[in-house]
């Protein structure tokens, strides 16, 4: 594993402590630990900063608490103003209700490549299992623990892995909650693009611009494991006018965008 590479793992969080507190749990228990955790905050309240000061406290890494007032949904901006005072030159990005496999950090350290960006699935924890889960705080689960589906997603085979080559096109199964990519590629592009706002293909409009500078994508299957945790699907309000910032980078085969990361640094 490269040494050089220094890690700062990337978690965007809003007003779910319970679902942070487990993510947080699982990165301590984690076999290669990041270099820094960077909580990347959207406007929540006192209790996430609480629990945020908790792990603090006990880590034996750096913990920093990116916070902006809560004006909507603004995942966008909190990523940009996390990402420009990240020590690492790798980050590794996921939401605050996706628990990490043990082996995740070490996962997506291990398959790093330059020009390349790494995206992985999600194993889904179901509806009817969240009484348990929370109750007993539960950051493990092998292939046949009750509670989940998309199990084929829960196999860690790190050899199968291997079949799946970088490509220069944007992929259905990228999702940003298990994304990793060098910062130097992402401030080349300015970062995510702050004219989207809402929910919907924030994530896919910035890999677009990636690949079109030249940063290929690479499919982590049976690695870089998460499980996500169920909850109502957010507003899609700005779904459409997301849909159509994302095509305009795609068609015009856009590199930058100007409402970017740029402005925090």
């Amino acid at each position: 594993m490269n040494d050089e590479i220094k890690t700062s793992l990337l978690i965007s969080t809003y007003n779910w402590p319970e679902a942070l507190d487990l993510v947080l749990k699982s990165v301590i228990a984690q076999t290669v630990l990041p270099d820094e955790v960077l909580l990347a905050d959207d406007g929540s309240s006192e209790e996430t900063k609480k629990l945020i000061k908790k792990y603090q406290e006990k880590s034996r890494f750096p913990i920093q608490h990116i916070w902006h007032e809560d004006k909507g949904f603004r995942r966008t901006v909190i990523l940009n103003k996390a990402i420009a005072k990240a020590k690492g030159n790798y980050i590794i990005q996921l939401d605050g209700d996706c628990i990490l496999h043990k082996n995740f950090v070490e996962d997506h350290k291990k398959n790093t490549n330059k020009n390349t960006f790494l995206f992985g699935s999600r194993v889904n924890i179901q509806e009817s299992f969240l009484a348990e889960l929370f109750n007993k705080k539960q950051v493990s689960f092998p292939f046949f623990t009750k509670g989940i589906k998309k199990r084929t997603r829960n196999l860690h085979l790190a050899v199968f892995n291997k079949l799946y080559l970088p490509k220069n096109e944007l992929s259905g199964k990228l999702r940003g909650c298990n994304l990793s990519f060098w910062k130097k590629d992402f401030l080349k592009i300015n970062g995510y693009n702050e004219a989207m706002t809402g929910w919907g293909k924030e994530d896919s409009e910035m890999a677009i611009r990636l690949l079109n500078s030249g940063v290929k994508g690479k499919r982590l299957r049976y690695a870089g494991i998460i499980y996500h945790i169920w909850h109502h699907i957010k507003s899609k309000e700005r779904y459409n006018i997301n849909a159509e910032i994302e095509k305009k980078a795609l068609t015009e085969k856009l590199t930058w965008c100007e409402n970017g990361i740029s402005k925090y640094l």
